[in-house]
């Protein structure tokens, strides 16, 4: 009787391990280099002070990036030095392959900046929406990434 028992308890226990592998590789997939971005170098210019600025700078590398960190004390004079209009603004600014990147981009708007290289000065999604890279909880809409020009004007350039 113990010998049926045994088989049942093997196979749910692999069951359970094979289910829960799955799901580990489902996590990590996410968490994989883009291959077109490996290597690029990306400087973000942030605040010291902010733990999701951090988190966003680790999601870059977990990316491929190549990241350089720079430390700033006022966030408004560095949007303006970057040309980032108000509208757009975030808490950290990043420059990669000649363009600005304001905010919690995902990197699969910048892939789509770095692919395409629209005539722009760069890319913004504003405030610091939940589930966005470097930003806890869950998503709660779509991320509405905006282009930006010289003149501070915007238009749109992905939903994600």
């Amino acid at each position: 009787m113990h010998r049926k028992k045994f088989p049942i308890a093997w196979a749910a226990a692999i069951g359970v391990a094979v289910i829960a592998l799955g799901a580990f590789a489902a996590t990590r997939s996410s968490a994989r280099v883009v291959p077109a971005l490996a290597g690029l170098k990306a400087v973000v210019v942030r605040s010291a002070s902010c733990g999701c600025c951090g988190n966003f700078v680790a999601y870059l590398k977990r990316k491929g990036f190549e990241v350089e960190t720079k430390f700033v004390e006022d966030s408004a004079k560095r949007r303006a030095d970057a040309g980032v209009p108000g509208e757009l603004g975030s808490c950290h600014t990043t420059y990669v392959g000649g363009y600005v990147v304001e905010g919690h981009v995902p990197v699969e708007a910048i892939d789509k900046l770095l692919k395409e290289k629209p005539a722009v000065k760069g890319i913004g999604m504003p405030g610091m929406p939940s589930g966005s890279p470097g930003m806890p909880g869950p998503k709660t809409g779509p991320f509405t990434i905006s282009s930006f020009q010289e003149d501070g004007s915007t238009s749109a350039f992905m939903e994600l």
